[in-house]
C-alpha cells in the first residue's frame, strides 16, 4: 500500500514537473515573441521619425506627414499593449497623440535644390525610396486612400527622377568643362535613356530631353571636328615624311 502511494506521488511529481516545465517554456516563448514584436515596432517608429526629420531636405505634403505621424502613433499603441506598465511608452504615446492634433504645413513641390555633396545626394534619394516603400505598405494595410497614395507616390517618383536627371546633367557639364568629352557624353546619354524609358511625359521631361539632345549634338560636332583635325594633322605629318624621303639628295 505504501509502495503504491509512493509510486503515485512520484508519478504525480513527474507530471507536475513536466507541466511546470511546459508552462515555463510557453512563457519564455511568449516573451521571446513579445520582444521580437517590440523590436519590430521600434524599428517602424524609428523609420517613420527619420523620414519626418528628412522633411527639411525633402518636400513632404501634409498627407505624407500625417501618414508618417499616424504610423508612429499606431506602432506606439501596439507597443503599449505589449508593455502596459511602461511609463516611458505611455509618455511617448501621449506626445505622439498631441503631435497628430497639431496643424502641419506641408510642401507639395516636386522640385528641390540639389546638394553639392554626392553623399548627401545619395542619402536624399534613399530617403525618397524609403518613404515610397512606407506609403506603399500603409496603403496595403488600408491606412491611406488609394487616390492619395497614387498622387503622392507619383509626386515622389517625379521628384526622384528630377534629382537623378539634374545630377547626371550637372556631372556631365562638369566633365565637359574639364575636357572629359567621353565621360560627359556618357552622363548625358544615361540621363536621356532614363527619360526615354519613362511611361509618362510632362513639360520637365520634354525640356530636359531637348536640353540633352542639344548637349549630345554639340559633343558629336566637337568629336567630329576633333577627329577631322587629327586626321588632317596625321596627313600633314605623313606628307612631311614623304617630302623628306623623296627630297633631292644634296651633293657634297
Amino acid at each position: 500500500m505504501i509502495v503504491s502511494i509512493i509510486i503515485i506521488l512520484i508519478v504525480a511529481l513527474i507530471i507536475i514537473a513536466l507541466w511546470v516545465g511546459a508552462m515555463q517554456q510557453r512563457k519564455e516563448k511568449k516573451e521571446i515573441e513579445r520582444r521580437k514584436e517590440l523590436t519590430k515596432l521600434k524599428a517602424i517608429i524609428e523609420e517613420s521619425d527619420d523620414a519626418l526629420m528628412n522633411s527639411a531636405n525633402i518636400p513632404l505634403s501634409e498627407a505624407l506627414i500625417r501618414t508618417l505621424q499616424s504610423r508612429s502613433y499606431n506602432a506606439l499603441i501596439e507597443m503599449s499593449s505589449l508593455s502596459p506598465n511602461s511609463k516611458a511608452l505611455k509618455t511617448r504615446l501621449s506626445q505622439s497623440k498631441e503631435l497628430l492634433e497639431k496643424p502641419v504645413e506641408g510642401n507639395n513641390s516636386d522640385t528641390m535644390a540639389l546638394p553639392n555633396n554626392d553623399k548627401q545626394l545619395i542619402g536624399i534619394i534613399q530617403s525618397i525610396k524609403k518613404i515610397r516603400s512606407i506609403i506603399r505598405s500603409e496603403h496595403n494595410k488600408g491606412r491611406i486612400e488609394s487616390a492619395t497614395y497614387s498622387m503622392e507616390d507619383k509626386r515622389l517618383e517625379k521628384l526622384q527622377v528630377r534629382i537623378n536627371i539634374d545630377s547626371q546633367i550637372k556631372r556631365g557639364l562638369s566633365a565637359r568643362s574639364a575636357s572629359m568629352v567621353g565621360s560627359a557624353r556618357q552622363y548625358f546619354e544615361k540621363a536621356y535613356a532614363t527619360l526615354s524609358a519613362l511611361t509618362y511625359s510632362d513639360d520637365y521631361i520634354t525640356a530636359k530631353k531637348n536640353e540633352l539632345e542639344g548637349y549630345l549634338n554639340a559633343i558629336t560636332k566637337e568629336l567630329k571636328s576633333s577627329n577631322e583635325k587629327a586626321l588632317k594633322k596625321k596627313a600633314e605629318e605623313e606628307q612631311d615624311d614623304l617630302d623628306v624621303l623623296f627630297a633631292p639628295k644634296k651633293k657634297w
